[in-house]
């Protein structure tokens, strides 16, 4: 694996894959303008959408978040521990009273059938931030996001594809694991690699980093926490997710990822050692376009819809920065909303019908 998180190397150079692409980009001029991400996301949502799917029906195309309000609330998991005696699917039988132990988790292929079992109640230390969670067993960085065998899909060879796959995770490396992005400066990697014609994208994000919404909001796309709030424990993230393809509209190639990324702080104020986790889970669908039938430029992708739902991330602040509240370990202070579990992938994310679209809930852990 190198530097940037890639595993192996594409088949056709880079040169020769750009030229490839330039070659078929002669000549078409004329080609459609880029569809805006959010047509793109309803077209595909309708057309795969059985006709009973009432959730689906009812979907508004905008980029689509929740927050979770993380609390330190113990015991609210216990049933899901007692299925470990009948099935353990995480494989913590065995493993040491702390929670910790154990041997990592392997690649998450497909959806888990399950959350993890609940940890014993132990906070998370500068010397151990990721001490009582589940996330102690995931893997660091970008070998959490699980990268499926490559395959020619629409205007794609094998090789291509492959090549897609890997700048897909780029793109979630610069905008989610980069370390100067968590400290707050602009994810200029992770916009290089968006297609500069996508004019919806570069209206979002010119706005995002200047003026956030909540419709504009950067934590939709990339994880950033204002350095004056609060600073990463260390230079480890955990992360836990995968990356799925199919053939799109028009022949592109349709990846989703579903990541989830587990971000240890601590206060910004001299002396602090409260660790809090500020957890993250976004899934994101991008598009690599037949350049004979869509603008775009040689190696950059197209955003086809993203979304967000954290935990500890504050709570509607809507200033463009997760904002972990220090000093809120009481169990229970302040609970409001429903209780979920920010480490339960089992479930697609906000796909209950009839689920809020945003709003703040209670965590049953961190």
């Amino acid at each position: 694996m190198n530097p940037r998180g890639e595993q192996g190397d594409s088949s056709i150079p880079d040169d020769v894959w750009e030229q490839f692409l330039k070659d078929s980009v002669a000549g078409v001029a004329d080609a459609p303008e880029e569809p805006s991400a959010r047509a793109r996301e309803m077209t595909e949502r309708l057309r795969d959408t059985p006709p009973d799917d009432a959730g689906w029906r009812t979907y508004t195309p905008t980029p689509a978040r929740r927050r979770g309000k993380g609390r330190y609330l113990v015991g609210l998991l216990a049933a899901a521990a007692l299925l470990v005696a009948a099935f353990d699917p995480w494989d913590v039988i065995g493993s040491s009273d702390d929670g910790t132990a154990g041997a990592p988790l392997a690649q998450e292929s497909e959806r888990p059938t399950g959350a993890p079992p609940a940890e014993p109640a132990r906070p998370a230390t500068l010397d151990e931030p990721f001490r009582g969670s589940p996330a102690a067993r995931w893997a660091d960085g970008a070998a959490g996001i699980s990268v499926p065998p490559a395959r020619a899909t629409g205007w794609m060879s094998t090789a291509q594809v492959e090549r897609a796959l890997r700048r897909t995770r780029d793109f979630l490396v610069a905008s989610s694991l980069d370390p100067a992005v968590l400290r707050g400066e602009r994810p200029a990697r992770a916009i290089a690699l968006v297609n500069p014609h996508q004019k919806d994208f570069k209206e979002y994000q010119a706005a995002a980093f200047t003026d956030p919404t909540e419709e504009n909001d950067p934590l939709l796309l990339f994880s950033r926490f204002q350095p004056s709030h609060a600073r990463p424990v260390g230079d480890v993230v955990k992360t836990r997710g995968r990356i799925t393809f199919r053939e799109g509209e028009r022949g592109a190639l349709l990846v989703t990822t579903d990541v989830t990324y587990v971000y240890p702080v601590v206060s910004a104020a001299p002396g602090s050692d409260e660790v809090l986790r500020t957890i993250a889970r976004r899934e994101v669908v991008v598009s690599w376009d037949d350049p004979a039938k869509v603008i775009t430029e040689p190696g950059t992708l197209s955003l086809v819809s993203y979304k967000v739902d954290m935990t500890n991330g504050g709570c509607d602040t809507g200033a463009g920065w997760f904002a972990p509240e220090f000093g809120t370990r009481q169990a229970g202070d302040g609970a409001d909303g429903e209780t979920v579990d920010p480490y339960d992938r089992s479930k697609p994310l906000f796909g209950d019908p009839g689920s809020p679209d945003d709003g703040c809930r209670t965590a049953s852990r961190s």
